[in-house]
């Protein structure tokens, strides 16, 4: 289905020739001049996404990002602008825009962070289709199951649970692969050749959070143009995982304790009854029991949500499992990159093997991800791996022999230089992942394993040309 785009720019030739560009890329596109154009526009034919300049005759393009936030939350925008101020790029982020590009735009990036916002977008309000059975790595593996004792457990309980129709509750830290566990769930269950779709709560908006599990009907608020399923509608004889789902607000709750008692909901606006044919996996972090006590999560749904109980340990507490991940992680970013890298070497794995891993599998996976990029050899060596992971290592070295010495007067210059040395590394490295993708900022930020923010910070302290 063609996705729909608004230009929204006050510039007649560039407005004319960006909306040409795009649709000769298979995009529909509604061009307009001013900030109240582009509010109008939205109220006839909603968009998928909207470029708009930062420049605009009334409002400008942050104002014009807060009005459009403030009525779509979920909407994506790119900012345009021929002034390189990052504090523009920071602010428009902060404010929800999806990206921030420069005048001249590049098409080839620009056509990038267009597919990146809409799939983006598409991910935040319906996150996973159904998926065909195929193996992820070239090295056959679609899941690691692990040698430590606590992986074994876990993966014991999950082959006894599966089968059955108890709705299962993952607990587990950031990053510890609650998401595959359900997979495993869903794809060893009797439900296996239907939908699995996950949703991640921490990404719905308070307003639209029920529409999206349980549907709408054409009226029922702003912006609801037609009829709409729910996620509990379209898993329906599947199996629904909800990550995050402390994160749903009071209200929601309550529906989805009712869709568990009673295998009914209700589309938001509608008082007809829809029978619902699903099961139910959720995730939280471990703090659900705080939220609880604090009245901001329902008892009584915590205790639906749990009749079975899976536990997935931090990734600093299962090391032994570390070379399987890694050679797991290792094959991903070989197929994906393209790239020829057969392992790591030994001070590699040591550095790993001491790191403290506080982003667990996720940050494992983007770290091993990022090295394949900028490794031009056989071998991850020291340098391609970020600096934090070595940093944290000699802190600790450092505090196990401190002895309470004076300062001597020369040690400042000494960390000085240090401090510089390791800045020059940092750059370089920003300058070489921006160039490998591109100056894809969204795919470089992800390697580097920082947020877009951080990444523009960076960019301006060290004065990288964009």
């Amino acid at each position: 289905m063609q996705k729909r785009i608004l230009v929204v720019d006050d510039d007649p030739s560039f407005n004319k020739m960006l909306s040409a560009f795009l649709g000769r890329h298979g995009f529909l596109v509604n061009s307009v001049y001013t900030s109240k154009s582009a509010m109008e526009s939205m109220g006839n034919e909603m968009p998928d996404l909207i470029l708009t300049d930062f420049k605009l005759p009334d409002l400008d393009g942050l104002e014009l990002i807060e009005l459009i936030k403030a009525k779509v939350p979920e909407m994506a925008i790119i900012l345009m602008t021929n002034y390189s101020d990052i504090r523009t790029a920071v602010k428009s982020i902060q404010l929800g825009a999806f990206e921030f590009v420069t005048k001249p735009v590049n098409p080839d990036e620009l056509l990038i962070t267009i597919e990146a916002a809409l799939n983006q977008k598409e991910k935040k309000v319906a996150i996973a289709k159904p998926e065909k059975k195929r193996n992820i790595t070239s090295s056959g593996k679609k899941y690691i199951i692990g040698q430590s004792e606590a992986s074994k457990q876990l993966w014991e309980h999950i082959k006894l649970v599966a089968p059955t129709q108890m709705s299962v509750l993952l607990l587990g830290e950031s990053g510890t692969g609650k998401e595959y566990a359900a997979k495993m769930i869903h794809e060893s269950s009797k439900r296996a050749d239907k939908t699995f779709i996950a949703v991640d709560c921490g990404a719905l908006s308070k307003e639209l959070a029920a529409s999206e599990l349980f549907g709408h009907v054409k009226g029922a608020f702003t912006g609801a143009l037609k009829d709409k399923k729910g996620q509990f509608e379209l898993a329906e004889g599947g199996t629904l995982f909800l990550d995050e789902v402390g994160n749903l607000p009071y209200d929601v709750q309550v529906q989805l304790l009712r869709a568990l008692q009673e295998r009914k909901i209700k589309r938001v606006g509608s008082e007809t009854d829809i029978s619902v044919d699903v099961r139910l996996i959720s995730a939280t972090n471990e703090k659900m029991q705080q939220a609880i006590d604090e009245q901001q999560f329902r008892l009584d749904l915590f205790h639906r949500l749990n009749e079975f109980e899976l536990k997935l340990m931090p990734l600093r507490k299962r090391l032994g499992d570390l070379d399987e991940y890694l050679n797991f992680f290792l094959a991903q970013a070989n197929s994906e990159l393209e790239k020829k890298v057969n392992g790591f070497s030994s001070a590699v794995i040591q550095v790993f093997q001491q790191y403290s891993w506080p982003g667990n599998l996720r940050e494992l996976r983007n770290i091993v991800r990022r090295a394949v990029l900028l490794c031009q050899t056989d071998q991850i060596e020291l340098a391609q791996i970020p600096n934090t992971l070595m940093n944290e290592n000699e802190v600790l070295e450092e505090k196990k022999h401190e002895k309470p010495i004076a300062t001597k007067p020369e040690s400042g210059g000494l960390l000085h230089n240090l401090k510089a040395m390791q800045e020059l590394q940092e750059k370089e490295t920003i300058e070489k992942v921006l160039l490998e993708t591109k100056y894809n900022k969204s795919k470089a930020a992800e390697l580097l394993n920082i947020d877009r923010s951080t990444l523009y910070n960076k960019i301006a302290k060290y004065s990288i040309e964009i």
